[in-house]
This record gives C-alpha cells, structure tokens and sequence, in this order.
C-alpha cells in the first residue's frame, strides 16, 4: 500500500487503484488534456482554493519519505548524543513558581547587600528631596465666626466608633452636623471596639476645654445634657431617639429628615455614626469640617507632652541633617499579616500563626466553603503589608543611606526578631518611641492603643518625609494634616506597591536598575504632594482649597466660606 492512500483527499478511489503512470506525471501535455477532457464532461470548475490544497497536498506527497522518517531520525540523533555527552552539561529548565507566590525580598537583599552597603552615591537625599512642584503654596485659612449663636434647636449625641482616626472622623462630621442645623453637641462617646480594645474617653485623648472654647462661637458643645431634659428618658440615653443614619448621607438629610425630629424631640441620638457624612458637603459644612479636624482637635497634655519630647529627641539625633527625620508608618502586625492573607516566608510556623490569628478576629471569615486564598495575587496587586526589609530596600534605593534617623510608628511587629534585622542593618539610627521613651513615661499609655497611636501621630506629623505603606485612616489623616502645616505639600511618600511588587520578586535586576526605579517612585511622590480636593475626595486628606488659600493672591481669587 501506498502511503499516501492513507491521506484523505489524495485523489485515490480506494487501495487497489493503480499508481498513475510516471510520464502522465511529468508531462504537462498529456497532464492538461486529459484534464481538459474531463473537466468538460464530468468535473465542475475547480476554483482557487480547490487549486491551492492541491498545489499544497503535491508538495507534501513529494516529501513523504522526510515525514515518515524524521521521526526516526530524530530519535536516533538523541541516542547517539545521550551516548556521548554528559548528563551535567546538558542544561535543564527550572519551574519558577507564579510571580508573586514567594517572599523572595530576602534573597534580593542577599544578592545586593554589598552593592547597597557600598553605594555611596547619596547626597544628603533627606535635605533635597522636595522640589517645590506645581500648584503654588498654599496657607491656612480657615474662618472662625466672630459673632454669637441663635438659640439652639437641641441636642445632638453620636457615638464615634473604630480607631483613633475613624473616631476621629466621626468627631469633625458631629460638629459639621450640629453647626448646619444649629444644634448643641454633646461631646461624642468613643465606642469600645472589639479589635482596638481602648477603653479611652474623648478628655483622655484630646483636650476637651480647648475643643469646646475653639468652636464656642461656631458650634455650642457640652459635656452634660441639662437634667430636666433627660427626665423625660428616665435619665437614660438608650430610651433617646436613635438615628440609623445610611453611609455617606448628604447634608440635605439631616436637614430633610433629622432636623424635624430634632425641633420635637430636643435630644436625638445617632448611633453608630462613623462616616454618616457625604465628603461632598457645601463650603459652610466643610469650614466647619476643618475647623474642628485642623484647629480644635488637639491631644489631651500628657500625650501632647510625650509626643513633643519624642519630636525633639529624634531631632537631636538627627543633627548631621539638620534635625531633619523620616517618619514610617508599618502596618506589619499580626492581625495585619493575617488579614492580608499574604505569606512571608515563615513556613509551618507562620501558615499557623496566621490561621489561628484570623480564626480571633474573624471567626469563620476565612474558612466559609469555597473561599480560595490567593497570596501571590493579593501581592501582585499591592495588597500585602510591606515587611520592614522591603521598607528598607526601598529607602535606600531612593537614596537615603545609613545616617538618615528614621522612626517607626508601629505596633508589635510579627516575627520582629528575623523582619526587624535587616532593616536594623540598613539603617542604625532607627527609633521607636519604646527605644526614645523610658518606661516610666511610657506607662500611663501603654495598655490604650489609641493613645500609643496619637504619640506616634504626634512625631509622624512633624517628620520631614512621611513615608506610608498600607493606607487606612492613619496615614489619611496625617496626609492631609502635613499638607496644612507644609504649605499644601504633603511631604509624603507613597509607593506603588503593584509596581514594587514585580520589583521584589525579579531574581535579575541590578541595584541601579532597582534604584533608578526607585529614585522615579520618589519623584512621583513629591509631583503628587499638592493635590486639590475632588468632589468624592476626603476633605481630611485634601484640605485644598476648602481650607487652605493660595499664598499672593487676591481675595477675589480665593474660596471665601459661609459663616
């Protein structure tokens, strides 16, 4: 049989038909009248293609032998080559895992450790790292009211709920709410919260007399609701009326809806009242907004006092810069790690840790069936905590060597001990305010994280780069707190993390290639410290233009406010 008999299509009837004879095949005359013949009486037109696969199936027929044989040949090749050369020499292709799957940041350090202990490049990063972007400076300018207030329309109570920042939302959106509708506040009550677990009261936090005579012609606040009221609730405040308030409502509800009730019952409660408040407010509302976040919020005095003994000790040990530090905010605590969802290399012992850490703070959330984990997308899509190595490649690939004072603002590092080490290595004049603070200073606070977490606020905000790694309300507030002293720059530092991501897990890439990627990040980071305020933007981490004006300007060209 005929190999090509077996290829559907060749032209064939069946396997006994006789092969064509060799000079039908080669001659073109006899080839094409006989073709002639019988596409004129039994064959339809052969069109294009129908030429075209018969061209291609011809050619292929020609060199069946090769097709049949290749095969052979090739296997034969193999042997003869496995025969004589040795196994180590031939090279072998390794499976890398996905991107993103490993925690490869400590074998980068490995591999460049003694280029970045060797480069020498700096020069003096911390003093020229802000260039004065586009955008103008900007100051201060937020209105306070000069004259009194109209009889009031009732009591508002809130109660603030999270962590010292959510709270601290709650507290400016209560005063907005309460000057629109020209209600007492009373001084809101800080819910105890299950993860934070800080018992603290608003007078333990910040200074309560000072926020009080801050806004006493903007808004009227007390601390006590007047008996006579209260006897209609049995003196409790659980029977007042509570508002169940959906997120981000506009102004124009309280209005519509809350004010009514307000003028019937003279003392409502709304509860919980954290983010109750659209950020796209009218100017009365967010002068009120930044009156209270930039101006009458400040830390009670025993933090205050620890928090400005810690700014001028960190100062002092950074004169070889001028006094100038870098503050970092590293959210790499257990319940941060375990959230995350994202693995670091600890084996065994930290896929335990983890488990068990989510299991305390959220009972069955990461067990539910069907529910998949995905560190390596998790990483690759910047939502993994960034390790205190990571934090330390970056600094330095952005040019700050190891004399640049650094505090960490943290709190109990996981694992510190083998994460802590080669940032430690990279950068000897790191801080903490456990490192700054003795014992005894740091005692009154250190069983209440809110208040720890105000101290480190405190020496954040006056840092000369704020350098943020995981976003939530801490850094959001300071952002925008540092934009208002600094004139409208933030002075902080933002990563990409998505792209520093892909960065740290390059098994290739050069320290000046890394660096100059790094240096570019920094660059960013200071082109995005002037920003104005979008409609849907927090006004706590874009005060321009509701609270700050453009310095030489006219008036005319400056936002005037609704008093």
């Amino acid at each position: 049989m005929h190999a090509y008999n077996r290829l559907p299509g060749s032209g064939h009837n069946s396997p006994s038909s006789p092969p064509s004879s060799p000079s039908s095949l080669r001659s073109p005359r006899l080839r094409h009248g006989r073709s002639k013949a019988l596409n004129r009486f039994t064959q339809p037109p052969v069109t294009l293609p129908q030429r075209l696969s018969f061209l291609i199936l011809s050619l292929l027929l020609k060199r069946q032998g090769l097709f049949l044989f290749a095969p052979l040949l090739y296997i034969s090749a193999m042997l003869f080559f496995m025969g004589t050369v040795s196994f180590d020499v031939v090279p072998v292709i390794k499976h890398r895992s996905p991107l993103g799957s490993i925690y490869r940041s400590p074998q980068l350090y490995a591999r460049l450790k003694a280029e970045i202990h060797a480069d020498n490049s700096s020069m003096d990063a911390i003093s020229t790292i802000w260039k004065h972007p586009k955008g103008g400076e900007w100051r201060p300018c937020t209105k306070k009211s000069a004259g009194g207030l109209p009889e009031s329309n009732g009591y508002i109570y809130v109660e603030a709920n999270g962590g010292l920042n959510q709270q601290r939302t709650s507290v400016c959106n209560a005063v907005a709410v309460a000057g629109y509708l020209n209600a007492t506040l009373l001084i809101p009550n800080f819910h105890f919260h299950s993860i934070w677990r800080d018992p603290s009261k608003f007078k333990e936090i910040y200074d309560e007399s000072f926020f009080i005579s801050m806004l006493k012609n903007d808004v009227r606040v007390v601390d006590t609701i007047p008996g006579y009221l209260m006897e209609r609730f049995d003196r409790n405040m659980s029977n007042v009326l509570n508002f169940k308030v959906k997120a981000w409502a506009p102004i124009q509800y309280y209005k519509d809806v809350v004010l009514p009730r307000l003028l019937e019952e003279k003392v409502i409660r709304i509860s919980p009242f954290a983010n109750r408040l659209s950020f796209d407010a009218p100017p009365a509302v967010q002068r009120l907004r930044c009156l209270a976040n930039y101006e009458a919020l400040r830390f009670s005095s025993p933090i205050l006092s620890l928090g400005e003994s810690l700014v001028a000790k960190m100062k002092e040990r950074s004169a070889n810069n001028s006094g100038k530090y870098i503050s970092v905010h590293l959210r790499f605590e257990e319940d941060m790690v375990a959230f995350s969802c994202c693995v670091y290399g600890g084996g065994a012992k930290e896929d335990e840790d983890m488990k068990a850490a989510r299991e305390r703070g959220w009972k069955g959330k990461f067990t539910k069936p069907g529910r998949v984990i995905h560190p390596g997308a998790n990483r690759l899509n910047g939502k993994c905590p960034l390790t205190p190595l990571e934090v330390g490649l970056m600094l330095r690939g952005m040019g700050f060597d190891k004399s640049t004072s650094i505090y960490l603002a943290s709190g109990k590092i996981y694992d510190s001990e083998r994460h802590m080490a080669p940032l430690l290595e990279m950068f000897p004049l790191l801080q903490t305010k456990e490192m700054l603070a003795s014992e005894e200073e740091l005692a009154p606070f250190q069983n209440f994280s809110s208040r720890m977490a105000a101290i480190d606020y405190t020496v954040c905000l006056h840092s000369e780069v704020f350098v943020t790694t995981q976003g939530g309300n801490f850094p959001h507030f300071l952002l925008g707190h540092r934009r208002y002293l600094y004139g409208g720059h933030s002075k902080t530092i933002k990563p990409d993390k998505r792209k520093l991501a892909l960065l740290l897990d390059n098994p290739n890439i050069g320290w000046k290639s890394f660096k100059r990627q790094m240096l570019s990040m920094r660059a960013h980071s200071d082109s995005k410290g002037i920003e104005m305020k979008r409609p849907a933007d927090s006004i706590y981490s874009f005060p321009c233009p509701n609270c700050m004006c453009r310095v030489n300007k006219t008036e005319d060209s400056r936002l005037t406010f609704a008093t």
